[in-house]
Parts: structure tokens; sequence; C-alpha cells
């Protein structure tokens, strides 16, 4: 019994911390948008990496759309209404690398038919946030195949995988296009950061709450054997 306790314990803390670190690096990267909402957005730079100083930067650039590699995110819901996201290449002005831009959310049909959208011609200028989507993504989608017709359905970004499909340089990030812009954009109420603090915290003292209990019925069920083994010695 001693050792069952000790390791449903020690799995509730670890899972606890888990939730716990989390919800910190959520509070971090709510940080990174908090002040970079503060500050007037910065010209795209061409060495940009995935790191704390770049994270959710508001970014400025000039560019041109070229939707013939444009992607569809499918299932994204708003306002419990599906949908999809568009995601556009950008041909950067005086760079050879294309930005995708996400240019927010268009409400899909019951028919599952293609939605009819416009996109802009011309150069424009562009501000938005970085977002470093992830490499590895768990999905049930067809693989794309780079000699095949361009498939703009998707269920998830996967830039390793883009950037392996067209043909042509692509950064490996993503650019959020600001509410405030209205370069061919839709509706863009990016989720941040602080929607699920509470809940990771939640979950944390959830688990550590599971931990102390087990612990105080361990104690009660061994308070109640020693008692049990005293009367009967007497």
């Amino acid at each position: 019994m001693t050792i069952a306790t000790l390791l449903v314990m020690t799995l509730c803390i670890r899972l606890g911390f888990w939730q716990y670190d989390k919800a910190q690096e959520r509070i971090v990267a709510q940080g990174q948008i908090d002040q970079g909402l503060e500050k007037p957005p910065v010209q795209l730079s061409a060495g940009i990496s995935d790191n704390s100083q770049w994270r959710y930067k508001r970014v400025t650039f000039k560019g041109t759309y070229m939707p013939e590699y444009e992607i569809l995110l499918d299932n994204r819901v708003h306002n419990t209404k599906a949908g999809y996201q568009i995601v556009t290449p950008v041909k950067v002005v005086g760079e050879e690398a294309y930005v995708m831009v996400n240019r927010g959310w268009i409400e899909g049909n019951l028919n599952r038919e293609a939605p009819v959208y416009e996109t802009p011609t011309g150069e424009y200028t562009f501000v938005g946030d970085l977002f470093f989507p992830l490499d590895k993504v768990f999905t049930l989608e067809v693989e794309h195949s780079a000699n095949a017709p361009w498939l703009s359905l998707w269920q998830h970004i996967n830039m390793p995988r883009y950037q392996s499909l067209v043909p042509f340089k692509v950064k490996p990030y993503m650019v959020r296009l600001a509410p405030s812009n209205a370069v061919g954009g839709f509706v863009r109420e990016w989720p941040v950061p602080k929607n699920r603090i509470t809940l990771h915290l939640g979950y944390a003292y959830q688990w550590f709450g599971f931990a102390f209990t087990f612990f105080v019925i361990y104690i009660v069920l061994n308070l109640k054997q020693l008692k049990k083994g005293n009367k009967e010695n007497e």
C-alpha cells in the first residue's frame, strides 16, 4: 500500500507541475504579446528565428499576395460556427523568400464547398504578429505530393512540409494579420495565452489536491490499522 500510494502521489505531483509550467509559459507569452502591442511595429528582418526576442512581436513589411499556393485551414471555429482560416503567401519587397500571412477566419457552408472570397492585387503594407507553428502535428490528413495538383485544404500548418512543396523560399514563421490592417483580412480574433492560464493553473491545483487527498487517506487508514493493532495487543 505504501509503494502504491507513493507512486500515485508522485504521478499526481508531476502532472501538477506539468500544468503549472504550462501556465508559466503562457504567462511569459502573454507578457511578450502585451509588450509588442505597446510598441510600434518593427520592420520585418531577414534574420528572424524562433526565440523569445521575436515571438509574438508585431512587424510590418511591404509585399504582394501570391494566392496560387494559398492554404485554407479547415475546421476552424468562431462563435460556434465552422469555417476556415485563409493563409496566403506574400512576396516581400526586397527579399527572395515569401512570408505566410494568416488573413483570418471566414465562415464555411453546410455543403462543404470552398468559400468564395477576394484576394487584393498589387503592393500593400502589412502589419501583423509573428507566429511560429509547430513543426510536428498529429494529423490524419492525406500527405501532399510535390508532383500532384495543389491541394489548398489543410488541417494544420506544417511549415517544413509546405516549404518542400512550393517552388519558392518560405520563411519558417507566419504573420497573423493585425485586426487594424485591412489588407484582405477577414475575422481576426486571435487566441491569446491568457485565455488558458487560469485553466492550466486550475488543473495544476487539482492534481496537487489529488496528491494531498491520497496522502490524507493513507494517513487515516494507517492510523486506523495502528489503533486496531493496539486493541488486539491489549
